[in-house]
């Protein structure tokens, strides 16, 4: 027990628990948890698209990996928003996905997510860092 205590305080896993129990309890006590949610997604697109410009600056090239996920996360935005707080409709068949707009939609995010995920596969599989570790290793 005291060694698992020694790892958490020293690996800062606390912080961020503490923060993330904060925020946790304050979203629920304002009945905002999904408000919560939604803005620490748009949060971290910012913090991808900031990742992404100062890698072009310091490095001079674009880092798909950081630009996917920032897309990864935004498209992950848009199904959460669809889901909890536009769509009010049954699913009850397959048609209902043909027959509604909104679920429709959903189906349209759920396959450029599945897209996106591929396109970052690739990315890291063709990256620089990656290759050049693969040439090492030979």
């Amino acid at each position: 027990m005291k060694k698992t205590l020694v790892n958490f305080f020293s690996d800062k896993l606390y912080i961020e628990l503490s923060i993330t129990a904060v925020l946790f309890v304050i979203a629920l006590a304002l009945d905002k948890l999904m408000d919560f949610i939604i803005y620490m997604l748009y949060f971290v697109i910012f913090l991808e698209i900031v990742r992404a410009v100062v890698n072009y600056v310091r490095e001079q090239r674009v880092s798909m990996t950081l630009l996917v996920d920032a897309f990864i996360i935004l498209a992950l935005r848009e199904f959460i928003v669809n889901v909890v707080k536009v769509n009010k409709e049954e699913l009850s068949t397959f048609e209902a996905i043909f027959s509604s707009s909104i679920n429709f939609n959903l189906l349209i995010l759920s396959g450029v997510i599945l897209f996106l995920m591929i396109i970052r596969y690739l990315s890291i599989i063709t990256s620089q860092k990656h290759l050049l570790k693969d040439k090492m290793e030979d």
